[in-house]
Order: structure tokens, then sequence, then C-alpha cells
């Protein structure tokens, strides 16, 4: 009999990464993107092994921080046995490029981390496209200033993903690449737009999630839905969107949404990326902001994700504010927050205050909608199979010549049944 053959398989050793940051506003801000920069380096794979904060007032154009500082790091690289260095803010190509030659070290920014973790998030076709374009976009601009750098380290952050394509491969072929990208996502846009009018027929509500990362958007989903959406407590646990139905307590089904996190200093090529699902937004009735309420930096949080809204126009639609994970010990009062239009404290782990949720929901929906009273004549069956599917019934009498219902209808349908209202 032959020998049984045993394979033995050797985990890789997490790289061991110096953060740095500058603190331009000499107050706890940069300690605080730090102490995320962290969380997406363990997220990445990575583990941090010390954090560097200079004050400044104003980046180093040339190599991101001072040449003393510069001095200190690369002590710290022997010290640590460290093996690369992440920067909390996006690099310029001479930043990187003068960085690695200065510290002879691999060198990333914030950018590349997230990047590497979509490309490790994507699931969906689309998913996988938006994050092969962001990368590509990024690599584009910098082939100069990491070809080096990325050339001689194989592996770990920043080479995950779509993105490994070699970075050798000349700018002709990467602006070819990016075309045939742009032309599937149009495709996909267009499909979009298909689902997105037979919506609008139907006249369903869409409510979209959206919230800081973290905050237990896809928990929420999950709560409501059977949705099964991945939710664990990282950064970025899901990227591809998810939409289900559910029904409010007066029996109106809607449609929700759930959108990938927002977090400080988005990549803006994450956001070109991503703008033709971030734009689906621009569709919904209503905004369910969620904000982790145990967080300690939750007012910070809710003024990156209504920062983010502005920059996608989306700064009008009604929103009301979701304080989840009240479970946990919260000390502090909940922030005020002056753009909702109205708020709530859940917890979507143990499931308390949905209902309350729906509730508002279901309040905030009707107050788009006009409380009518019409009477149809049997012969207007269509119409009223339409006001079945498309308004909520209050009262439904059959009468010998036909149909009286007391209704609240969308601006829409008001006017279809404008000679069938009872004054």
């Amino acid at each position: 009999m032959a020998k049984e053959t045993q394979f033995h398989v050797s985990e890789q050793t997490p790289e061991r990464v110096i953060l740095i940051g500058i603190d331009l506003d000499n107050n706890e801000t940069a300690e605080v993107c730090l102490d995320e920069l962290e969380e997406l380096v363990k997220t990445a794979g990575a583990v941090s092994v010390a954090k560097v904060i200079q004050k400044r007032e104003r980046i180093h154009s040339g190599h991101y921080i001072g040449k003393g500082k510069l001095e200190e790091v690369k002590m710290m690289l022997k010290t640590y046995d460290a093996s690369g260095i992440v920067c909390d803010d996006e690099l310029s190509p001479a930043q990187m490029k003068n960085l690695e030659q200065i510290l002879q070290t691999k060198i990333m920014d914030r950018t590349m981390v997230i990047l590497d973790i979509f490309a490790s998030r994507a699931i969906s076709k689309e998913g996988k496209i938006q994050v092969e374009l962001a990368q590509l976009k990024y690599r584009l601009s910098r082939l100069s200033g990491i070809g080096a750098s990325m050339s001689r380290l194989g592996g770990g952050i920043g080479t995950r993903g779509p993105g490994e394509t070699k970075l050798e491969t000349n700018r002709r072929y990467i602006k070819d690449r990016i075309g045939e990208l742009n032309q599937e996502l149009k495709q996909i846009e267009t499909h979009r737009q298909l689902l997105r009018n037979q919506r609008s027929k139907k006249s369903t509500p869409l409510i979209s999630l959206v919230g800081y990362t973290n905050a237990g958007k896809s928990t929420l989903i999950n709560a409501l839905t059977d949705a099964g959406v991945l939710a664990e407590d990282k950064l970025f646990a899901t990227l591809d969107t998810t939409t289900r139905k559910v029904k409010l307590p007066n029996g109106t089904e809607v449609l929700l949404t759930d959108t990938v996190g927002f977090i400080q200093k988005l990549p803006h090529h994450l956001i070109q990326a991503f703008r033709a699902t971030l734009e689906e937004l621009n569709f919904a009735d209503i905004l369910i902001h969620v904000v982790d309420a145990s967080n300690i930096n939750r007012q910070q949080q809710m003024d990156v994700v209504y920062q983010t809204l502005k920059g996608l126009h989306c700064e009008t639609t009604p929103v009301i504010t979701v304080f989840n994970k009240v479970d946990k010990n919260i000390e502090t009062p909940l922030p005020i927050d002056m753009i909702a239009r109205d708020k709530t404290a859940i917890s979507a782990k143990t499931k308390k205050g949905l209902d309350t949720m729906l509730e508002k929901i279901e309040i905030l929906l009707k107050s788009f909608r006009t409380n009518i009273k019409v009477f149809l004549p049997y012969t207007e069956g269509s119409i009223l199979n339409s006001i079945h599917g498309k308004c909520e019934i209050i009262t439904e009498e059959h009468r010998a010549e036909g149909v009286y219902l007391e209704i609240y209808a969308e601006q829409e349908m008001e006017n279809r049944l404008q000679k069938y209202i009872v004054k």
C-alpha cells in the first residue's frame, strides 16, 4: 500500500508595518485617524508595530514628513523589524519614490490599504469591476513612483485581487483595460436603470441604509430580512450592494438596500469607480443613517457620512438616524442630529427597537402622500387594481354602484384619480 503523502501548510507571516500620520490641526483628529488606519491594516492582514504622529503646518511635499522624523522612522524600522510603513494620507508619486529611496522599505498609503481590502471583499461581477477600475486608476498615476517597491516585494498589502496586474505593464494597456471596464459598467448601469423603471412603475418605496463602516448596516438588514449578508466586526466586512423586501407594520412593502460603508479620507478613486452604485442613493425615498452609538468617535463619524452624502448630492433626501448597538454600555448621551427628520435607538443584534424604527419609516413615507377619499364605479376595475398595488388603503367599502376608498396616494396617483375624488 502506497504511503499517504502529507502536506504541511505554513502560515504566511503577516507584514509588520509602522503607521505614520500628520497632525495639522493640533487636536486629537490625527490620533483618531491613525487608530482607524490600524484597524484598516489589521483588516488587510498586517500588524502595526508602532505609530508616529508629526505635528506640522502642512504635509511635506517631498517626503510627507520632515527629515528629522525620517531618521527616527529609519531607526524604528530596524528596532521593530518592520517590513514597511503606511502613511495616513494619499501619497503623491514623488513622495512615494523619495520615501522608498530614503527608507529602503515598502511604502504604502491609506488608499492602497483600502483598495486592498476592497479587492478581497468584492464578490459580485460589478463589485470586482469597480475595484479593478479604482486600482488601475490609482496605479496609472503612480507607475513611476511605486514600480521598484512593488516589483521587489511580492505579496502583502496592495498586491491582492484584480490589482495584481504587473506594474511593468505599459500605460496603454492599463488605459485600454480602463476603457473596457467602463464599458462593462455602462452595461450594468443600463440593467440597473431598467430595474429602477420597473420599481418606479410599481411605486415601491426605496429605503437605503447608509453609515460609517462597521456601524451595523449588514446586521440590521439581516435582522429585518433573510438577506444572509456577511456581518463581522471588521471594517468593510461587506462591499456588494444587497436589496431585500421588507414589510412595514401597515402592510406596505418597501425595498431595503444595504450600501458600502463610508470612512474618513475615502479614496476619490473608489468614489469615482463606485459612483454608479452610490448614485442609487439619489433615487432613495428615505436614507436610514446607521450610527454605532457605542463608538466614542460617533459624532465625527456622523459628520463624515453627511459630508460624503453631500458630495453625492443626496443632502436633500429625508434621513432617519438610527443609533445602533445600544445593547452595549453607553455612558454618554446620544448626539443631537439636526439634519435627520427623525431618530431612534436600536440594537440590530438583539432586534430591540426594530418595530419602532419601522413605524418611523412608515410615518415618514405617509407624510409624502396625500390622504384622499375616492368613489370608483365597478367598471374601473383596472384603476382599483392600481390602488391596491400602489396606495395605502385606510378604508374600503363596496357599495351598490361602486367602491368607496380612503387612501394615502402619491402625487401621480392622486392626479389620475382626480375625477373620482370625493370632495
